[in-house]
């Protein structure tokens, strides 16, 4: 089952979107440099503010859902978070990036006391709020790093973060800031945390395998999944040593490259992208299975046949077939997932957002009843 919504006149691409704590308001960008907040009344959204601080495309947006703060990042190498006011208005305060090329992406970390922003500056910039001089500050993870920062995630313990970057790596770092925080307590990515020190670091292939497009910690911590540009589907697990550290386990899939991922339980992932179809993964021991494409609306061939003869069909009677929709909801890629219930270790729901200026929410359980064979948790 998928719900599918549409924002007012929006007919643009949807370049990304987030969630506030209940689900009832969104924010989205129109592939430009605003980010519009709609609010949810009764099957319709209403526009409720328009956040327009940006000059250039906005690259991210997260929603804190305890403190109700949005952050921002765009191409205009900035980075805003976003404070509701009492009259409903959002207000913003700019972040000090200190970087000198596009910021990509932006994550807030579990405990909402920092966020970190990802850059063409081949580095990550670790944000946090100084109250001396009542500004957001950064500092800098830069080696080894040698490409763009494409993609984060944060570990659950508040900690560790994990990048991926257009020079086919996935590094795990620490983002400990010991201004604001605790000493955290060892985890099995290793016992190191001073800022900027690197955990782990994985080939998207041993050939290369491209751009790392997406990459998602467990509910645990203890394995991430990304994905790449080559079409395939990676999971290291720490728990698992090998002669070079975590175990990884890598997919080749036949479909077009994915753009995001997530886990949805402790060992299954939804991965989506330019297949325009969510689709569910789930590791069998050390092998990663194909699930299901959780689109279940895709067109039935008319009394069952096959393409080659629907087209002798059509060549013999001379028809010419207008319909240009194809068998799926999304109908241009899918550039944004996000959990809408649930956690990592147990999803019911998430959202997708794509080029085709849709965002639809994929209810699990009931998508895990209408397939036939489908085992998620």
């Amino acid at each position: 089952m998928a719900q599918v919504h549409t924002f007012g006149d929006l007919c643009s691409p949807i370049s990304c979107h987030a969630w506030n704590k209940d689900r009832t308001q969104i924010a989205i960008s129109p592939n430009n440099h605003e980010v519009h907040i709609y609010q949810r009344e009764g099957s319709d959204w209403k526009l409720i503010d328009n956040l327009n601080q940006h000059d250039l495309r906005v690259m991210g947006i997260d929603w804190a859902a305890n403190t109700n703060r949005i952050v921002t990042c765009a191409v205009d190498r900035n980075a805003y978070v976003w404070t509701r006011g009492e009259d409903g208005k959002w207000s913003p305060t700019l972040v000090l990036l200190r970087i000198n090329r596009a910021a990509t992406c932006v994550k807030w970390s579990p405990l909402e006391n920092k966020f970190a922003v990802g850059s063409g500056a081949r580095l990550i910039s670790v944000c946090y709020f100084e109250k001396e001089n009542n500004w957001w500050v950064s500092k800098h993870i830069k080696k080894p790093i040698r490409s763009t920062v494409t993609t984060l995630d944060w570990h659950p313990n508040n900690t560790l973060l994990v990048a991926g970057s257009a020079d086919f790596k996935v590094r795990v770092f620490s983002a400990y800031i010991k201004d604001i925080e605790d000493q955290p307590e060892p985890s099995v990515w290793g016992n190191k945390v001073p800022l900027g020190q690197m955990l782990a670091e994985f080939p998207n292939s041993p050939s290369g395998g491209g751009w790392v497009h997406g990459v998602s910690f467990s509910a645990d911590g203890n394995k991430i999944a990304w994905v790449g540009h080559d079409s395939a589907i990676n999971i290291a697990d720490a728990t698992k040593s090998g002669a070079r550290g975590a175990v990884c386990t890598k997919l080749k899939t036949e479909f077009l490259p994915f753009l995001g991922c997530t886990w949805v339980s402790p060992n299954s992932i939804v991965v989506a992208g330019y297949s325009y179809i969510p689709l569910l993964y789930y590791l069998d021991g050390d092998q990663l299975q194909f699930g299901a494409k959780l689109d279940n609306a895709q067109k039935k061939e008319a009394g069952g046949l096959s393409a080659m003869r629907k087209f002798q069909s059509l060549d013999r009677q001379a028809r010419i077939e207008n319909d240009t929709n194809l068998d799926s909801i999304h109908q241009n890629a899918i550039t944004c997932l996000c959990l809408y219930q649930g956690t990592k270790a147990k999803a019911n729901k998430f959202s997708t957002s794509g080029l085709d200026g849709q965002l639809v929410i994929w209810d699990l359980q009931s998508l895990e009843n209408s397939i036939q064979g489908l085992k998620i948790y």
